[in-house]
């Protein structure tokens, strides 16, 4: 513990490491504020009412969950930063298939300010259409949520929603470049975290004559966030060669006495598998919604049922192996390796080497495609085994991905800022992989 308060004092005796952390918790106590100003002329108590009596497990509860508390409070940043998320996922998929976005990729840094303003571009788009149907849908659909609707508050509110999504897009870059860690990725993190206090509150009290159960599912929710660290942090390190070069008129070889190798991540895809797996199990949610008839379409209405997580399992492990596609490309890692003169022991370069690397990453995709699987349905498990539906969601999914990885990109950022300084880091002493060894470094 007194090495911990040392390393808070070295984090305060960085200036520039100070002031980013400063910056990050203004702005981001800026987004908090903003997620509790309601909507002009909605009633806000009587949203409260509904939320409070709602069902936290349903997709209203999950969006809510994921902005914050924004969605059910029909704040002006209701929507979140989602829209900017959906558009830089189509950007993505554009640059698979359509040349000119493929162009831009390439160009360095003028491309990507190019796509960045195409993304914006689109983050408008998907808004005006979001919003519109948040209002209908969510605002509207609870008696007595709206004071006075006229055509001229529908204008004002689409625009609101619109701007609050902009305005978030923006703290989130300004987080990136003057604060520490993802800016977006934070916002989304804070807006879970805040949730958390609340649903363990609840279910403590539900279980309030029952202390047993309370410590079990602390010490389970605590093994499977171990479970998800070692899985985000897991490497699969290929040996590598460098061929011997001349330097000086002697040969010898570069970087000599390290030891380099490859790092394969086992979830190089991350939590995109279960995002584009929820946008798609979120179609039957909301037809359901909005049938008449009551029909359950084979059990796809419940998010808790055996029929909704049986096909989430399935679409993760196929959208894991589909986006690991998309940004590892074994041919071109091949292809650096053979330009820099470096080569897999055993393996001849160029082709060979390629369809190697293809094997090895098709080998270390299902295991992490399935771990992803398995972490999105254990909040179906939580709920079965009794755990309310607020704390149920932290147990898995998307919200306890995204809570792993961004903690552990913002502790290895304040890490390297406290090594340039010759401090011992936060994750000093730990096996988390906080420092990049030097044949990690050298690695491509």
């Amino acid at each position: 513990m007194k090495k911990f308060f040392q390393t808070l004092q070295n984090i305060w005796k960085v200036e520039e490491l100070r002031t980013r952390i400063l910056v990050t918790l203004g702005l981001i106590l800026v987004f908090r504020i903003g997620s509790f100003i309601v909507l002009p002329g909605v009633n806000a108590g009587v949203l409260a009412e509904a939320a409070q009596n709602a069902d936290q497990g349903g997709l209203a509860g999950l969006l809510s969950l994921l902005s914050g508390g924004a969605f059910s409070n029909a704040s002006i940043l209701a929507l979140g930063i989602m829209p900017y998320i959906s558009a830089s996922i189509i950007m993505q998929l554009l640059g698979m298939a359509v040349p000119a976005v493929q162009k831009m990729q390439n160009e360095g840094e003028s491309g990507r300010n190019k796509i960045n303003n195409y993304t914006r571009i689109l983050t408008i788009v998907i808004c005006a259409f979001q919003a519109p149907s948040y209002i209908g849908l969510y605002v509207k659909g609870i008696n007595g949520s709206i004071v006075n609707e006229t055509p001229l508050w529908w204008v004002q509110s689409v625009t609101l929603l619109i701007a609050g999504t902009m305005f978030a897009m923006w703290l989130g870059e300004r987080i990136t470049d003057k604060g520490i860690g993802n800016g977006i990725s934070l916002l989304i993190t804070v807006g879970i975290l805040a949730n958390l206090p609340l649903s363990f509150i609840q279910e403590v009290t539900n279980k309030s004559d029952n202390p047993i159960m309370i410590i079990v599912e602390l010490v389970l929710f605590m093994v499977i966030v171990m479970a998800t660290v070692l899985i985000v942090q897991g490497v699969r390190k290929v040996p590598m060669s460098v061929a011997k070069r001349m330097a000086g008129g002697r040969t010898g070889v570069a970087e000599q006495g390290a030891r380099q190798y490859l790092p394969i991540k086992v979830n190089a895809s991350g939590v995109m598998p279960i995002i584009f797996a929820q946008a798609i199990m979120t179609l039957p949610l909301m037809l359901i919604q909005q049938s008449e008839s009551g029909s359950n379409f084979w059990g796809l209405g419940d998010m808790y049922g055996f029929s909704y997580n049986l096909v989430m399992f399935f679409l993760i492990i196929i959208f894991t192996y589909f986006y690991t596609a998309i940004m590892i490309n074994p041919k071109k890692m091949a292809d650096d390796m053979k330009r820099n003169g470096s080569f897999i022991p055993g393996v001849k370069p160029g082709v060979a080497t390629a369809e190697y690397l293809d094997q090895l990453i098709s080998r270390i995709t299902l295991p992490g495609s399935i771990f992803l699987g398995l972490i999105a349905i254990i909040p179906a498990f939580a709920k079965v085994a009794g755990v309310t539906d607020g704390f149920a969601m932290f147990y898995g999914g998307t919200s306890l991905l995204i809570m792993v990885a961004v903690v552990l990109d913002t502790l290895q950022q304040i890490e390297s800022y406290l090594l340039n300084r010759h401090y011992d880091g936060l994750m000093e002493g730990t096996r988390v992989r906080g420092r990049r060894t030097q044949g990690e470094m050298s690695g491509i």
